[in-house]
């Protein structure tokens, strides 16, 4: 174990987080010939487990699905020398250069660095009946539960990019998608767009709200809101069968670990171009930070670079340790 001012560290770095940011992260981390530890509390890959498709990364061609595409992040971080532990964070804090991590099963982890790559949760309507059927008829996932509704009726929610690409890929378990959209056009990629315009099993519904979620035991059908551009509360309301809602409403970031850190006005982790974030010694790469394009190759670049940065500052602070 490698240590600080006699101080016994777990890792030189903890990377709290396995998504594409964090296991590039870990993977730069250890070529550095550091000893990382990386805490992630669900399957390695975080959202990109989800991507039926991965065809936009570069150097894939053919395109990959996103949790072939994870698995290999994840081999090649632990074939460098990264360490993984299956666990939840649940606070840290800093004292005299080391960085202290709780974990919810009562254990510390001690290190020089630490690297937020924790990533972004889905946004919920919070409309009626939305948790009482999630698991129900209700998902955020259609590569998960979507084979669950094959040849059935099923809502999408939303306008970005994951909603486009998942209801393409609903689209070929079904051919009775309809997406609804609250805007008068979709915030997704103009070739993501594009596509699900073209897409005879999608049926695009803009300037469309939904109000409420009915059934017994799942889902029976949904309450519509045709708003024409006027705001919520003013347009023609209507009720329609359904099997499944799929709600892709935007993500919130997860940055309840650092609530000291300077934040935006949405709640993600300012960094500079480093991916240092305010407190010395703790970086946030991916989702979690402000400013980000959502993108896995992004993810990827704010991994490395916050990889990068952080072992250069624990090069610094051993140096002032020892001169």
């Amino acid at each position: 174990m490698p240590q600080f001012k006699n101080v016994d560290l777990d890792a030189d770095i903890i990377i709290i987080g396995a998504g594409p940011a964090g296991l590039t992260a870990a993977q730069y981390a250890a070529r550095a010939n550091l000893n990382v530890l990386v805490l992630e509390q669900m399957a390695p890959g975080g959202q990109a487990l989800n991507i039926d498709l991965l065809e936009n990364y570069p150097g894939i061609a053919k395109g990959k699905p996103g949790m072939d595409f994870c698995d290999d992040l994840h081999r090649q971080a632990r074939e460098f020398g990264a360490s993984f532990l299956t666990e939840q964070a649940a606070s840290l804090k800093k004292a005299d250069d080391v960085f202290s991590v709780s974990l919810a099963s009562g254990k510390t982890l001690k290190a020089l660095a630490l690297i937020l790559a924790t990533g972004a949760k889905h946004r919920t309507l919070d409309i009626p009946g939305e948790a009482e059927f999630f698991g129900r008829g209700v998902s955020y996932c259609g590569t998960c539960d979507g084979p669950f509704f094959k040849n059935k009726k099923i809502f999408v929610v939303g306008g970005g990019d994951s909603a486009c690409d998942e209801a393409q890929y609903l689209a070929r378990l079904t051919d009775r998608v309809i997406l609804i959209h609250r805007r008068d056009r979709f915030r997704a990629q103009k070739a993501l767009a594009e596509r699900v315009l073209r897409n005879p099993h999608i049926e695009v519904r803009f300037n469309t709200v939904m109000n409420e979620i009915k059934g017994g035991q799942k889902v029976s059908s949904v309450v519509l809101e045709k708003t024409s551009g006027e705001c919520k509360g003013t347009g023609e309301i209507y009720e329609e069968e359904t099997d499944a809602v799929f709600i892709f409403s935007g993500m919130a970031p997860q940055t309840s670990l650092a609530p000291d850190v300077k934040k935006d006005g949405t709640g993600y982790i300012i960094v500079n171009q480093e991916m240092a974030a305010s407190v010395p010694g703790l970086f946030a790469a991916g989702d979690v930070r402000s400013g980000a394009f959502r993108q896995v190759i992004t993810a990827a670049g704010d991994g490395a670079a916050a990889a990068h940065f952080a072992a250069a500052y624990i090069d610094g602070i051993r140096g002032e340790a020892y001169t």
